[in-house]
């Protein structure tokens, strides 16, 4: 598997094929002989590079640009050579450029691992899943915190009306990421959503559904976390009994608080591959969709997705009717009138 890197913030993404030297009459090149590979640059032209990217980007004066070895490159007519920056005393991972074997041209050259389906790189296995069965052609993965105003904002308008929609042709699977450091129960939600998952997925989802539109009433007026706790609890062993579930089992699975698989989750979405850092996160067959969509963003992509996969959308939902306008609000108060 090919890891993709992720460049500095002061290093452009690409340099396009800059020339590095123009000169107006025939003479020596001071730059030396053409590039070879294992042989170190020569002093000039390791100048012409560093002197090229400070001019392309917003290096500080004080920062180091370290040029090494050529090496070969798959490129025809160019060579592998990786740069660090060094500033303050941290320096950046090598960053690979290429360089022409005349030494007059500077690229950096981006490769891409497309061998996987993007549809698989985020996993489904083993999560509670509503809509279509498993051979649906489109596949949404969401990274959901139960703590988070914005998932559930986004949960309320992806049920019914995706599924409504598009019917079987359309699978979602949630997958877990807490922000623990601004939500101190989304853990504890999670975990106990999971005890429900592990044995029942109506069970899952109806707990999922009550908690993201009650999460504002989870925690009481004094903010009491422990209280939270134990009204997450109650309603995970109350759904369990609805669904006629073991309560022992389950009960055992809410006392324990195993975080391993949903830690899990959140280390599978931190990674480069997928690049999660906030909720609600959705991937629809692969592609990333951040934040609060409404629902005609939302639609066209999984229309996009649907069409890859050969099949055809359904119609577009004929639009609702206009509300009536709502009575204007009397003028505000202001102070000392």
């Amino acid at each position: 598997m090919l890891k993709l890197f992720r460049p500095l913030g002061f290093v452009p993404l690409i340099l396009s094929m800059a020339t590095l030297g123009c000169h107006a009459q025939v003479k020596a090149d001071p730059a030396g002989p053409p590039i070879q590979i294992g042989v170190k640059l020569s002093p000039e032209m390791a100048r012409r590079v560093e002197v090229m990217l400070r001019s392309r980007s917003s290096l500080p004066l004080e920062s180091v640009v370290t040029v090494g070895v050529p090496t070969a490159s798959e490129v025809p007519g160019y060579d592998r050579v990786a740069i660090t920056f060094t500033n303050n005393g941290k320096t950046s991972n090598a960053l690979p450029f290429l360089i022409s074997a005349d030494g007059k041209t500077l690229a950096q050259f981006n490769k891409f691992d497309m061998s996987v389906d993007p549809r698989d790189k985020v996993s489904s296995v083993d999560r509670p899943a509503r809509g279509g069965p498993p051979s649906a052609p489109v596949l949404i993965v969401g990274f959901d915190d139960l703590e988070c105003p914005f998932c559930a904002r986004m949960h309320a308008e992806i049920f019914p009306a995706v599924t409504d929609r598009y019917k079987d042709q359309v699978r979602i699977v949630y997958r877990d990421f807490p922000l623990e450091s601004i939500h101190p129960w989304a853990l504890r939600a999670a975990i106990d959503a999971n005890c429900l998952g592990a044995a029942s997925t109506p069970a899952y989802w109806n707990y999922v559904d009550y908690v993201h539109a009650h999460a504002s009433e989870i925690l009481d007026d004094d903010k009491s976390v422990p209280k939270a706790y134990s009204k997450l609890d109650g309603l995970a062993m109350d759904e369990g009994a609805r669904q006629k579930l073991n309560a022992v089992d389950l009960a055992a699975c809410v006392t324990k608080q195993d975080s391993r698989k949903i830690r899990a989750s959140i280390q599978d979405g931190e990674a480069d591959t997928l690049r999660v850092d906030a909720t609600p996160a959705l991937f629809v067959n692969g592609e990333k969709v951040d934040g609060v969509v409404t629902l005609d963003e939302l639609y066209h992509v999984i229309d996009q997705a649907l069409i890859a996969a050969g099949q055809t959308p359904p119609p577009a939902p004929t639009p609702a009717s206009p509300a009536p306008a709502a009575t204007p609000l009397p003028p505000a108060t202001k102070p000392g009138s």
